[in-house]
């Protein structure tokens, strides 16, 4: 029997079932609660960051702001390790999406002993306010984001070939228009028609750069067309696979007590990551 099997079958203790249903459910009120409470922090966390940011602000209340965010960073720590405890296999969880966000949240505060400005890293504690789905229940949003990311991973083969093409036409105009408007109308290196290229095509336009010459102009113009037909592609390959995603069942709000892990299906009996009962 392998390690997660032995994990499964080792019968769940009262304490860390009631500390997984508040810290992991939303469906009680403590669970709400305590949700609700944890996006709270996190705002607040946010907030400081961004105050402390501000000159003015900083030199007035500096050492408040950073105590303020040692204790939300202490807050945040305390609340991981009782996210690892209160499932039967942590490491899946620690490996998992948010999982991988919370410890992200707290290492800019460790890192800033060692790297001066690190702490301004915090900002990547916005994205823990992606629970908000679980904790209001909008499980219509999590379906919707499980369709939306079913159907980009199912068009990255063909947006890569996209792309691949898109590199080599900006690389073959780039160079055609170094060759065409030379040096002395600022096209000084293929690089530089490069990104005149993708600029273009792109239908960016900065305007730093512009070919003086007709057949700078004729080129550039077919360019300036072509752009707006590439931009249709893209969009038409994730269209097409966000009409066959949508047809598969809805996502439940439910985490699995084992490894923490959401997104499965509304009649899901069984995790999908781990094998565990939900």
């Amino acid at each position: 029997m392998s390690l997660a099997q032995s994990q499964n079958k080792r019968p769940t203790s009262h304490w860390r079932s009631r500390l997984h249903e508040v810290i992991f459910e939303s469906d009680t009120p403590a669970g709400k609660t305590f949700d609700i409470l944890l996006i709270g922090s996190i705002l607040l966390s946010v907030t400081v960051v961004m105050l402390e940011s501000i000159k003015s602000v900083r030199a007035a209340y500096g050492p408040v702001l950073n105590g303020i965010e040692w204790f939300f960073t202490g807050l945040f720590t305390i609340e991981y390790i009782l996210r690892l405890i209160s499932v039967r296999q942590p490491w899946r969880y620690a490996l998992s999406f948010f999982g991988l966000v919370d410890i992200l949240a707290l290492l800019p505060t460790y890192l800033s002993w060692l790297v001066p400005g690190g702490h301004y890293l915090f900002t990547i504690r916005i994205l823990r306010l992606l629970r908000v789905f679980r904790i209001l229940k909008l499980s219509e949003y999590l379906s919707e984001a499980t369709t939306l990311t079913t159907a980009l991973r199912a068009s990255r083969r063909k947006i890569s070939v996209f792309i691949l093409t898109v590199i080599l036409l900006v690389v073959i105009i780039g160079s055609l228009m170094y060759l065409i408007e030379g040096e002395e109308h600022g096209f000084v290196s293929i690089p530089t028609g490069i990104y005149w290229a993708i600029v273009t095509l792109t239908t960016v336009g900065y305007g730093d750069l512009s070919p003086q010459t007709p057949a700078g102009k004729v080129l550039a113009s077919l360019v300036m067309v072509m752009g707006y037909g590439i931009i249709a592609v893209p969009t038409g390959i994730v269209t097409v696979e966000l009409s066959q995603a949508a047809q598969k069942s809805r996502v439940s709000a439910q985490a699995c007590p084992s490894c923490g892990l959401e997104g499965h299906d509304a009649d899901a009996v069984f995790c999908k990551y781990c094998g565990s009962q939900l």
